[in-house]
């Protein structure tokens, strides 16, 4: 196979103007065990961020609560000032230990928390900067303000959303352009159906986490097995290129703290499905939903 290269995936231009790649990377994994403390291999997980830009990655996808901290202060030692780079980071989920994620929308917080991601990356305004999570506790309305004069302040450019419906997105709307939207989706996990077809036909791009966590059927399903030997890929990267084709608004971003698994999965990139391997992919997992 070709060298692996993330501009063989085609563009997105967020918000209608940035213009990246559309196989990113998703820097969660550059943490310790259940997203806290440090990697169990700094230097590695460096080495894997400063080959990103050589592999034409330019859509890198964090937040604070990644760590907390770590992910973002990893990104800004190997890869600030981000010649060409988009970051993107979030904020809305607390920490209090290894696997805990506590959802926290009071307009207050979140503001500290765009502050110190500020702080944490080096830069004056936060190119992308998605909600983690919608608050329950507190009144969309008053998450959806805070971030609109986030916004208007120009601490950030664009604007995204995690894990939401598409009334979400709609509320959202009243108040700013929603760039984003980030759901957990891949080849068997199709909830978010409804929420894909919506960003597609509104022009948000549409980021799904755990992109390659698609279960026990799509790891030892034989289609999936058969297809990438056909390719003479892994099943992984035939995952992958599915998502890429699903729809033009798709950003995967998955992730990884060593090199050699980066170069796998930007490899996808060069890997094109058929109309029949992409229809019958697409059946094996709505069926499995």
């Amino acid at each position: 196979m070709a060298q692996p290269d993330a501009s063989l995936s085609g563009t997105f231009k967020l918000g209608g103007e940035l213009s990246i790649n559309r196989l990113g990377y998703g820097a969660m994994r550059i943490t310790g065990d259940g997203v806290w403390g440090e990697p169990a291999d700094p230097d590695e997980a460096l080495r894997t961020l400063q080959r990103i830009p050589e592999l034409n990655i330019n859509f890198i996808d964090t937040a604070d609560a990644y760590g907390p901290d770590i992910s973002e202060w990893l990104i800004h030692k190997a890869l600030h000032p981000y010649s060409g780079l988009v970051i993107a980071t979030k904020g809305g989920l607390t920490r209090t230990g290894a696997n805990q994620w506590i959802p926290v929308g009071r307009p207050e917080y979140l503001l500290q928390q765009v502050h110190k991601s500020l702080r944490n990356l080096a830069v004056e305004q936060l190119d992308l900067w998605q909600l983690h999570r919608i608050d329950p506790k507190v009144k969309k309305d008053e998450q959806f303000d805070a971030i609109k004069s986030m916004l208007d302040e120009g601490l950030i450019r664009y604007v995204g959303l995690s894990e939401v419906g598409v009334e979400d997105i709609q509320l959202a709307q009243k108040y700013f352009p929603v760039a984003t939207v980030q759901n957990r989706y891949n080849f068997v996990d199709r909830k978010h159906e409804a929420v894909l077809d919506y960003c597609q036909q509104q022009g948000i791009g549409f980021i799904p986490w755990a992109p390659l966590d698609q279960g026990d059927l799509a790891a030892s399903s034989s289609l999936l097995t058969d297809i990438a030997k056909e390719q003479q890929v892994s099943p992984s990267q035939v995952a992958l290129a599915w998502l890429l084709k699903r729809s033009p608004v798709m950003l995967p971003i998955p992730g990884t703290s060593k090199v050699a698994h980066l170069e796998q999965n930007v490899s996808a990139a060069n890997v094109t499905l058929s109309d029949e391997q992409f229809a019958k992919l697409d059946e094996l997992g709505r069926n499995a939903g």
